[in-house]
């Protein structure tokens, strides 16, 4: 793996699961970071995803790991497979590290990437132990991250693996010639939908001309450049931070307003 990224002297580790902030779970995994590699920088990339939630954590960490320095060891758990067959792995791509269950939560990662190679997590002397059966995010995927932190070579933590699960991640689909089908990704702490259009191959198309989006019984016909131009309480469409376009409502909430959220699928027709 002579073209795998340099982690550096400063090393940053990222975290997301779907723990939440409530239960001691987060504070437990970065004590043991902290206990291996004291020196590393941990940052949240979010605790909030959906509880058992694989497809929206795969499309969060495929969205969000890009923003971090090349290098960067990316810790994801969420895992409703925990304690059983399924194979905790260390994924190693020409960007970065990813640390997670083999549940298909990289499947982006893995499409997005012109280099991977994968290891199965089998060097229990770099666990924490005992290794509880329910919580591999502390014991296995946590202390993983922080020793490759501290420069073990990759090949150590297992034996490679060629095959790896993935999920099918909901792309936009064409409806005839002047239409289309997309999906909501997620709804953040605004209440924005955040959908898979993604601004460098539909922002021509919403620009050149009028449109319509239909989700559930609502029409929405407006695309802002900024919640400046929102029409009062009334939704719109706008290109968010992340590049993908977010049904919002200014100073209220879209997903409470449209009852809609994650994995809600919605059409676009153009004039």
């Amino acid at each position: 793996m002579e073209w795998r990224p340099e982690i550096g002297s400063n090393p940053v580790i990222t975290l997301t699961t779907d723990f939440g902030v409530d239960d001691p779970y987060v504070g437990m995994m970065k004590a043991v970071i902290l206990s291996i590699a004291p020196e590393v920088r941990i940052v949240d990339l979010t605790h909030g995803i959906g509880s058992h939630d694989v497809m929206e954590a795969a499309l969060v960490i495929a969205s969000g790991y890009a923003y971090f320095p090349k290098g960067a060891i990316h810790v994801v758990v969420v895992d409703p497979g925990v304690g059983s067959s399924r194979r905790p792995l260390l994924v190693v791509t020409e960007e970065g590290y990813f640390v997670a269950p083999d549940n298909g939560v990289l499947s982006r990662i893995y499409a997005g990437s012109s280099r991977v190679a994968c290891l199965e997590l089998t060097a229990a002397r770099f666990f924490h132990h005992p290794v509880s059966q329910t919580f591999h995010g502390r014991d296995v995927f946590a202390p993983v991250a922080a020793w490759l932190s501290r420069g073990v070579e990759p090949v150590q933590f297992g034996s490679p693996v060629k095959k790896w699960e993935t999920l099918r991640l909901p792309e936009v689909r064409n409806l005839g010639r002047n239409g289309l089908t997309g999906t909501i990704l997620r709804a953040d702490k605004f209440g924005n939908l955040i959908t898979n259009l993604r601004i460098e191959k539909f922002q021509d198309r919403l620009q050149a001309g009028k449109f319509s989006l239909s989700i559930g019984p609502h029409r929405i016909h407006q695309l802002c450049r900024s919640y400046r131009e929102a029409p009062g309480p009334e939704p719109f469409v706008i290109w968010g931070s992340l590049g993908l376009l977010e049904i919002s409502c200014n100073r209220a909430s879209a997903a409470r307003r449209l009852q809609a959220g994650v994995h809600d699928e919605f059409e676009m027709r153009f004039q």
